[in-house]
C-alpha cells in the first residue's frame, strides 16, 4: 500500500488527487410534489465531482475525469468545475449520450432524489477510457485517486474500468451505497473495489445494509485489514481504523442542518486533504467534519470550506473547545 503520510506536491501540472465518476445536473424547486413545482434551480452535483470541488476549495490540486454529453448540461458541469479550480482536461465529450441529471423533491422537510442517468455519457466509461492519454497522464501523476460505489454501479463497463484502476497511488473509495443502482445486479464488483482500496470511507447506516454490520472492526476485517477504514456515524462520530490496528474516534460538530445531501462528499474531501497534508489522524477526521459541516448548513451539494484561520484554530482545539463548537 502506498504511504499516505508523505508530503503533498503537485506533479506535472495535474492534480495531487484525481476523482473518477459521474457528474450530474441537479434540479431543485420549491417544496411540494414534483407535479406541482413549476420552476427549478439548476446546480452541479455528483459524488466524485463534489469531492473534487471540495479538495480544490481546500487548496489541493485536483483533477476530475469522466465523460459528459455534448449538451448544455455537460458544458455547465465543465464551467462549474473550472470555476471552482478543478482541472477538467481529462474529460471526454460524448456526441451521442447525454449528461445525467437528478431532481430533488422536498416534501414535509424531507428530500427525495429522482435520478435520470440510465444510458448517460459517464456510464460508457470502460477500461479503454483509462488508456486515453489525457486520463492516463493524470492517473500517472496522482498521489490519490478517488471514486465511489456509484461509479461501479453505473454499468458493466464502468465496473470493469474500476477493476483496472490500479497504479502508484493511494486508491480511495467511498461506498456510497445506492440500492436502486444495484437492483438486479451482483454487487461483487463493488466488493472487489473495496478490497482493493487503500482508503475506504463508509457510513454506518449504509454499511449495515450493504455488509450486514456497522462494527468498524468487523468491516475492517471484511475489507482485508490492510486499508485505512473510516466509518461515519451520521451526526455523532467518525472512527478510523488503520492497517497497524490504531483506532481514532472524533465526534462530529453540532450543526443546524439545512440539507444533508453532499455532506459525505465534503467529509471525504477534508479527510483526503488532511491525508495529503500529513496531518495526524485526529486532525484528518476533524477536517472531514469541518468540511461536512459547511455543506450541511447550505441547501446545495457543496459549499466553500471554513476560512483557513478558523480551520487551523479548530484543528488545534482542545477536546472541550471542539465539543463546544456550533455551526
Amino acid at each position: 500500500m502506498p504511504d499516505p503520510r508523505t508530503e503533498t506536491e503537485a506533479r506535472d501540472g495535474h492534480g495531487d488527487v484525481v476523482c473518477v465518476g459521474e457528474a450530474m445536473i441537479m434540479l431543485a424547486g420549491a417544496a411540494g410534489p414534483l407535479e406541482d413545482v413549476e420552476t427549478f434551480r439548476r446546480s452541479v452535483g455528483g459524488a466524485e465531482c463534489n469531492v473534487a470541488g471540495g479538495l480544490a476549495g481546500l487548496g489541493v490540486p485536483t483533477s476530475w475525469v469522466s465523460r459528459l454529453g455534448d449538451d448544455g448540461f455537460g458544458r455547465q458541469v465543465l464551467r462549474d468545475l473550472r470555476g471552482r479550480g478543478v482541472d477538467v482536461g481529462g474529460v471526454e465529450v460524448d456526441p451521442d449520450r447525454p449528461t445525467a441529471l437528478y431532481v430533488k423533491e422536498s416534501i414535509d422537510g424531507r428530500s427525495r432524489m429522482h435520478y435520470y442517468r440510465s444510458g448517460s455519457a459517464a456510464s460508457a466509461m470502460s477500461p479503454t477510457f483509462l488508456q486515453r492519454p489525457e486520463v492516463a497522464a493524470r492517473l500517472g501523476s496522482a498521489r490519490i485517486v478517488h471514486t465511489t460505489g456509484i461509479t461501479a454501479a453505473l454499468s458493466d463497463d464502468t465496473a470493469r474500468m474500476l477493476d483496472e484502476l490500479r497504479g502508484d497511488f493511494i486508491l480511495s473509495v467511498d461506498l456510497n451505497w445506492r440500492p436502486v443502482l444495484w437492483r438486479d445486479k451482483n454487487p461483487e464488483p463493488l466488493w472487489r473495489l473495496l478490497r482493493a482500496a487503500d482508503v475506504v470511507l463508509i457510513g454506518a447506516d449504509e454499511a449495515l445494509v450493504f455488509a450486514g454490520t456497522n462494527d468498524p472492526a468487523e468491516l475492517h476485517e471484511r475489507f482485508g485489514n490492510d486499508c485505512t477504514l473510516v466509518v461515519k456515524n451520521d451526526a455523532h462520530t467518525a472512527v478510523a481504523l488503520e492497517p497497524d490496528g490504531r483506532r481514532t474516534e472524533v465526534p462530529a460538530l453540532t450543526v443546524q442542518v439545512v440539507e444533508p445531501v453532499g455532506a459525505g462528499d465534503a467529509f471525504a474531501a477534508g479527510f483526503l486533504a488532511g491525508t495529503l497534508q500529513n496531518l495526524p489522524m485526529k486532525q484528518r477526521l476533524r477536517l472531514g467534519h469541518l468540511n461536512a459541516a459547511a455543506v450541511l448548513a447550505v441547501p446545495e451539494d457543496h459549499a466553500a470550506p471554513p476560512e483557513s484561520a478558523l480551520r487551523d484554530r479548530l484543528l488545534a482545539a482542545t477536546e472541550e473547545e471542539w465539543a463546544a463548537t456550533r455551526v
